[in-house]
């Protein structure tokens, strides 16, 4: 299931060309009108989220409270909190496995403004004929790196590329950064690439986003979006470029249990290595490390290759895991509350503002002009993806994913892997086993 470019173009250019609009100052609100409980999903903008509902509730009066879950904890927060009688009034679910394992919570969205806004309602989670998740944001996911490290490298005697352009294969990409491995010192780095991160929690970017791109494949063949079981077909693929990843890093195999991405996003910032897997929310993180030496013009995004058939015409990683939700156990005043919170984030000038400089989100409304698109360097470097119809991007098929207990039960055992424990033949068998049994479980 590849996301044609045809249509990347054609939402990109929707993106930046829709209509804005402007809530203007909303009235004040009255002690009867409901408040908004949101938990949020992404750690590295929780501070943000809390100033946009700050600064709503100034403007309207409507209390907004917003709580963050911790990386890689989510779905155990929401349900913790979805019990209380406090409960978020506003949530996310990460796609139709979300949907399905959220769905008694989820409130019919098709008659809000919300799903009026967006360009493509076809991206919404929808379940015969009502719409029960909204998508807000685009992202997208590869490797990026620093250019001027790899500038520095292409000017080396013997370099085995002499620009990005020349790296377009899974083997280009190996060569290459072997080379810079062995030659690190005159690069006067650590390590290619930065730490591959294992600390509890911290696997997210292995075990569902790596793992996205054998999943993708393998629904490909099969002309699938989905499968209760999987032969795990490319599984050489994967382990070819998390070798790489190992064996030309800032870390040593042996130590990536005690590494976090907050480790990996400074090692990147300070010049330590030269590339990264993430996506293009990392570069809030990037530029805000203490020391940070890379500048915006040099910070750029080069597909994940893994050998595949093809690789020189396979883009990054697009799409979304990040769809509201509004709790239909919450009172009618709390889900017009939380609905009305959105609209205001996602149409008015103020919260347009928040969204595009502080959140750097590429969103699916057309309330955004080109002006406001973000001035984020890789928000940018995503549409300029979605924009080349060169390339086919990959899909986000991990939203597909079983369960959070799949993918906790794949991280570890990449973890013995890394480590030396366990051998990949059997990383592989229990992966597939996992899947099934975790299929079946969630389908009861």
């Amino acid at each position: 299931m590849k996301m044609k470019k045809v249509l990347s173009v054609a939402l990109a250019a929707a993106m930046v060309a829709g209509l804005a609009v402007g809530c203007g100052s909303s009235k004040s609100a009255e002690s009867d009108e409901g408040s908004v409980y949101y938990l949020n999903f992404k750690p590295e903008v929780a501070e943000v989220w809390e100033d946009i509902a700050k600064k709503y509730t100034e403007e309207t009066g409507v209390e907004v409270k917003v709580k963050t879950a911790a990386s890689n904890q989510y779905e155990q927060t929401l349900k913790s909190e979805i019990a209380k009688s406090d409960a978020p009034t506003l949530f996310q679910i990460n796609g139709p496995t979300g949907y399905n394992a959220w769905k008694d919570y989820c409130a019919d969205l098709s008659d809000s403004d919300l799903y009026d806004m967006l360009l493509d309602q076809d991206l919404a989670i929808k379940d015969g004929d009502g719409v029960y998740g909204i998508p807000y944001l685009e992202e997208g996911y590869g490797i990026i790196y620093n250019q001027a490290i790899m500038d520095k490298y292409f000017a080396l005697s013997g370099a085995k590329a002499a620009s990005m352009e020349d790296i377009n294969s899974f083997d280009k990409l190996k060569e290459v950064s072997e080379d810079m491995q062995a030659r690190k010192d005159e690069l006067g780095i650590e390590g290619v690439f930065a730490s591959t991160s294992f600390a509890p929690g911290e696997d997210w970017r292995w075990q569902t986003h790596l793992m996205n791109l054998p999943i993708h494949y393998e629904y490909e063949d099969a002309g699938v979006t989905d499968e209760d079981e999987i032969t795990f077909k490319y599984s050489d693929n994967f382990k070819n470029t998390f070798d790489l990843y190992l064996n030309n890093s800032c870390t040593e195999p042996s130590m990536v249990g005690s590494k976090s991405v907050d480790d990996s996003m400074a090692e990147f910032a300070l010049g330590k290595a030269a590339m990264v897997q993430n996506g293009n929310w990392a570069w809030g993180q990037i530029s805000q490390v203490e020391g940070n030496v890379v500048t915006e013009d040099n910070i750029k995004f080069l597909p994940i290759y893994t050998g595949m058939d093809g690789d020189e015409s396979q883009g990054i990683c697009i799409g979304t895991e990040n769809y509201f939700s509004v709790n239909s156990e919450a009172s009618e005043e709390d889900q017009k509350a939380s609905l009305d919170f959105v609209k205001w984030v996602f149409s008015s000038d103020e919260g347009k503002k928040m969204v595009t400089n502080d959140l750097g989100f590429i969103t699916p409304f057309n309330t955004f002009l080109e002006e406001e698109s973000p001035a984020d360097p890789l928000a940018k470097e995503v549409i300029r993806y979605m924009s080349d119809t060169d390339l086919t991007s990959v899909s986000w098929d991990f939203q597909t994913f079983p369960s959070q207990t799949f993918k906790d039960n794949y991280g570890a055992a990449l973890l013995q892997y890394a480590t030396g424990s366990e051998e990949w033949d059997q990383v592989v068998k229990d992966t597939v086993a996992d899947w099934k049994t975790e299929k079946e479980a969630t389908a009861e």
